[in-house]
């Protein structure tokens, strides 16, 4: 079943933020729904049954007065996205390879997993890792 919370994130520039997520972490575009000008009134990408939304950055409706970008906040987050791979390493490397910033290199974690983080190229913070919240745990 996929998962009831979808992240919604904002950019400044929609299109280009949609190929470097394809690119980086291997997402597929859904849906593009054009907004006026070069915006992106709403977008859906998907990997290996998740998804996030997004869309072009901006003022003119409610929701986006509501929303900052990582810049205008000295590059802190308010939230993060976590995103399941089944290669870590490899993901880093497409990843680096687009243009992200790692701000961990890939590690193991206590809790079995290997993960790495990163800043997308607006400055937006991704978690990446082999752990999977939905695979039941095994006794051992």
């Amino acid at each position: 079943m996929p998962s009831a919370a979808i992240p919604c994130m904002r950019y400044r520039d929609a299109p280009a933020a949609i190929d470097w997520l394809c690119e980086a972490f291997g997402f597929q575009c859904q849906m593009v729904v054009p907004g006026s000008g070069d915006a992106i009134a709403h977008a859906q990408l998907v990997l290996n049954g998740g998804m996030i939304m997004l869309g072009s950055a901006g003022k003119d409706n409610e929701y986006g007065k509501l929303l900052v970008q990582p810049d205008q906040i000295e590059g802190r987050q308010t939230q993060t996205v976590y995103l399941h791979v089944d290669d870590a390493d490899r993901v880093c490397e497409r990843a680096r390879n687009a243009g992200a910033l790692i701000l961990q290199e890939p590690a193991d974690t206590a809790y079995g997993s290997r993960e790495f983080m990163c800043r997308d190229p607006e400055g937006h913070i991704w978690n990446v890792g082999t752990y999977d919240p939905w695979k039941p745990e095994t006794d051992s």
